[in-house]
């Protein structure tokens, strides 16, 4: 009997497919260094009622949802490798698998493979504050998973060490640093929808995964030192905000308008500036 599986002996990594829901041949699969990893599968079952009966009369399964929830912070020898893929643009599915085995990883021992295909990102939120580091947060989902009891059949497993420490992150307003950011914070939300067909094969699956509207907001805690937040507001100023990832790598906000702006004071301690924003948009990540 294999005892329960701990945090320390599970793994996640992912490759870029050529082919939507299909994984490549002897893929070459990149890790992503997790915190949390919430791998889920909800068959919707269609509950059928009818008179005559206090209870079900059966119980079909229909259109299978999968989805993944992988929170982890940005590894500084590949900052946006996975993230990336958060861009619409894009338009890349993944396929992920998550591992949980006992032993050296190289020559694991009783493992449970769930392998996700079909992936795209539904949401990306990518954060950093004061004595931490830049983590990212991702929502997906796929469109099938299968269960097994192995690693994949001629792939190769790659690692990414290191971590992007806050002051090694920088925000910037067109071409102007920001130095009186404590907390900073982006969301890309693509809004994906699950579009099933009626077929006889493979019908609980659903066919399509298009992106649809996109949201781009974050919000930037500043220590209140300045009115220039509020001056942008009453003049209702438009620009770019760039975020540093780590090393040369970015993620910039074009046609940025604050949200909402608030300055909150309270007994026993400093004021800060709290400012929302929406982009109108792109986004790069470079």
């Amino acid at each position: 009997m294999v005892e329960t599986y701990g945090a320390h002996e599970s793994r996640i990594y992912y490759v870029e497919e050529s082919t939507y829901g299909q994984t490549p041949t002897n893929p070459a699969m990149l890790g992503v260094p997790a915190e949390n990893i919430d791998a889920a599968i909800d068959p919707s079952n269609i509950k059928v009622r009818g008179v005559g009966n206090i209870d079900l009369q059966a119980i079909k399964k229909g259109l299978r949802s999968v989805s993944l929830k992988v929170s982890y912070p940005l590894p500084s020898e590949a900052p946006i490798n996975f993230l990336q893929y958060a861009k619409a643009e894009l338009n890349k599915s993944l396929s992920i698998q998550v591992l949980y085995y006992k032993g050296i990883f190289a020559s694991a021992t009783d493992i449970i493979s769930l392998l996700y295909t079909g992936c795209k990102f539904h949401k990306l939120t990518v954060e950093c504050g004061i004595e931490d580091v830049v983590k990212a947060t991702a929502e997906l989902i796929g469109q099938d998973l299968a269960v097994g009891t192995s690693k994949i059949a001629g792939a190769t497993y790659t690692d990414y060490a290191g971590a992007v420490p806050f002051y090694e992150s920088y925000v910037k307003k067109g071409i102007s640093m920001l130095d009186r950011v404590t907390d900073w914070k982006f969301a890309i939300e693509n809004n994906l929808k699950q579009v099933p067909v009626i077929r006889t094969t493979s019908g609980y699956l659903l066919k399509y995964l298009p992106y649809r509207h996109r949201n781009l907001t974050g919000e930037i805690t500043f220590e209140f030192e300045s009115k220039e937040e509020f001056d942008d507001v009453i003049n209702d100023a438009s620009f770019d905000l760039e975020f540093g990832l780590g090393g040369t790598n970015k993620a910039v906000f074009s046609g940025c308008k604050w949200e909402n702006v608030a300055a909150p004071a309270r007994i026993e301690d400093l004021v800060s500036c709290k400012a929302g924003f929406v982009a109108k948009g792109p986004v790069s990540i470079s």
